[in-house]
Order: structure tokens, then sequence, then C-alpha cells
């Protein structure tokens, strides 16, 4: 027997990893034979480089960037060898977790250290670089990323913009002559699923621009800013991309990347399965397991439980789910290739207790499913 066991993490409790060696023990308990493939799955947010890394056996690597506000960080990227692919988690440069909430804003925050993470990854000889683009701080449109880059973004003096979205106001020209050349040979994808245009009522400062600390009036600023950017460098580029889905992203990050690097979208967990050959253990498997913190009806807007049993399905394979909590919803996933839902805690405990003895508790629950498995299978 095969079972493909490819669980997202559960946030504030275990890695994917993590998730996926308490499942596979628990099935070893029951099912000393079976052949237990591990693929520590995400989509395309925080854990997407760890994930890749595990199962791809990657390196880990560090760079010294500005954070969102300048201050210094040292942010971690993936490096797949054998492939010269750069695997790009925005948040480790850019991302909301780096500022405290008392000094958020979506005026002044940049994705300049974004920016030199891919230009580590150009020093690095990638031929590819992913950029998950969850988590971000900043509502630049990708300006302070492109800057890092080589674009100058100079105001009718002819002097560089000060960093973040506001400041694109000021904007008069796009100097391109000192874009970095390496840019044009390499490859760009950008897992996400946010399908937001730049600017409107739908787009990036409207809609998340109040979590990173914009006030209303600053929000249609921003917008009103966003807007002017796009229109520069329809010009520059002879190419708008505003509209596009996906440009809202990050603080329009998803726009820089579309108009300046040609970037490609796709799901966050269609790039990580990719990645983890998780079609190719899949296709002969006799069961997949799978699971996040939370099972709901967001679980449906493109989570690693629906990506993993769109692919599931698509060779008839059946899938269980194993999740923290089992939210509103969440049995609609039934009519997308789940066959089964079960929650973590075996009884009445609080969050913190669950969190605490997830591996456990995970366990456990995968020595429950196995048996309840062998009796289906005895009974056909």
């Amino acid at each position: 027997m095969k079972i493909v066991i490819a669980p997202d993490s559960f946030k504030d409790s275990l890695s994917a990893q993590g998730v996926a060696d308490a499942i596979a023990l628990g099935l070893a308990e029951v099912w000393p034979d079976a052949q237990l493939v591990k693929c520590p799955m995400a989509d395309g947010g925080e854990g997407t480089v760890e994930s890749v890394l595990a199962a791809c056996n990657g390196e880990l690597r560090h760079t010294t960037v500005r954070g969102p506000l300048g201050v210094v960080v040292d942010a971690a990227w993936g490096w797949l060898p054998h492939s010269h692919t750069a695997i790009i988690e925005m948040a480790e440069a850019s991302g909301l977790q780096l500022v405290p909430v008392d000094r958020r804003d979506a005026c002044i925050s940049s994705t300049f250290g974004t920016g030199e993470l891919i230009r580590a990854a150009l020093d690095a000889g990638a031929q590819r670089v992913i950029l998950a683009i969850g988590g971000s701080a900043t509502n630049d449109g990708g300006a302070g990323a492109m800057q890092a880059l080589g674009v100058r973004l100079l105001d009718t003096q002819g002097e560089e913009l000060e960093p973040g979205g506001l400041a694109l106001a000021q904007l008069a020209r796009i100097d391109l002559s000192n874009i970095d050349p390496r840019l044009a040979e390499v490859r760009f994808d950008i897992a996400a699923d946010v399908n937001n245009p730049l600017c409107g009522p739908q787009g990036a400062s409207a809609i998340f621009g109040p979590q990173k600390g914009a006030s209303p009036e600053q929000v249609q600023q921003l917008d009103r800013a966003l807007g002017h950017f796009a229109e520069l460098c329809a010009q520059a580029l002879n190419n708008d991309v505003r509209d596009e889905p996906g440009s809202g992203a990050a603080g329009g990050l998803g726009f820089a990347a579309k108009a300046f690097l040609g970037a490609q979208f796709k799901a966050g967990v269609d790039v990580v399965a990719e990645l983890v050959g998780l079609e190719d253990a899949v296709k002969d498997a006799d069961l997949v397991i799978t699971g996040e913190g939370r099972f709901d009806a967001q679980t449906l807007r493109g989570k690693t439980p629906f990506g993993v049993a769109r692919i599931a399905r698509q060779h008839g394979v059946p899938v269980i789910v194993i999740a923290g909590t089992l939210g509103d919803g969440y049995e609609q996933m039934y009519e997308h290739g789940v066959d089964a839902a079960f929650a973590l805690p075996s009884g009445p405990m609080s969050l913190a207790q669950a969190c605490a003895h997830a591996s456990q508790l995970l366990r456990e629950r995968a020595g429950d499913i196995a048996r309840v498995w062998s009796l289906a299978i005895r009974n056909r």
C-alpha cells in the first residue's frame, strides 16, 4: 500500500514537514509495511521555501537586505542548485511580520529588500525565480523592488523618489537605462492566490491598505499614486497590466513583476506541487492524506488541501484531510476531491493545548484513520 502525505503547515504549531512526520508515525503503527511518501506542501505563503527545500534537498541561503521601513534584516531564501531555481518569499524582506503594529505605514513601506533578494538570486546564477508574494507590509506597486534592480524613478527635478507608495504621486520619469540586464534571461513565476487589480475599489490600496496601516484618506491617496505609476509604466514599457488579475497582489508587487519582469502568475499550491513532484507521487498511490490548521470554505480559494485534492482526483485517488479545526463550509470540499475530513482534538481543549500537543494528536488521528481504512478494506 502506498500513501502520500502532503499537508501544509499548522500555523503557530508545526511546519509542513513536522505535520507530515507526525502523520507518518501514526500510519506506520498500523501499517508498518506501507510505503509512506512525504510531500510537505505550501500554498505560496509562509512556509513555501521550507516545504520546497525539505522535499527537494535544496539549500537555505541568507541575504542582508532592507526591510519594509529601511531597517536592515536577515532574509532567508531557497536555492535549488540542479535547476538553478531560486525560491523567494517576499515576506522575508518586505513582510508585515517585520513591522510592529504601531509602526505599520503603507505610505512609506518599500519592497526594496525583495528586489535585493532577486539580485542575490541573479548573482547565484538563477535561471528561474519563484516569488511567493503573500504577507506583505507594502503598498508601493513593487516600485522599491524595481529600484533595487536598477530602475530609476525620478521626480520633476530629476531626483530619485523617496521609498513608498505615496511618493509615486511625484513620479515624473522612469529611467530604464540601468536595469539589470540579467533579468531578461530569467523566468519569473509568481506564486499567489490573490487576483485583485492594481487600482480601484478592489485594488491593492482599497482591499489590503488598511491592514498595513493606511487610513481611509491614505487609501485614496495611495490608489491615485499607484494609478499614476501605472500610467507612466505603460508609457515606458508599452504595456499596461494594471487591470490584469494579480496586479494588486502584495501591494502591487504583482503589477511590477508582470510589467517589468514578464512574470507568470500561478496558484501557489500548484507551484509547490510542481517543485516537489506531487503528481508523480500521487498517480499510483492508494490514499492521499493532506491537511492544514483550519479547514473551511476558504480552502476553496486555492489553499493546499484544495490543490492536493484536485491532483488526486485527476488520478482517482481518495483524499482524507486532517485539520486543526473544521470551520464553516468545509463540507463544500467534498465536491472537490476530498472524501473525508477529521479535526485534530480528541476532546474539549483550548487552541493553546491543541498547538502544544499537535504532533501527538496528528499521530493519533492518523492511526485512527489507518484502522478505519483497514476495516473498510477487509469488509469489501
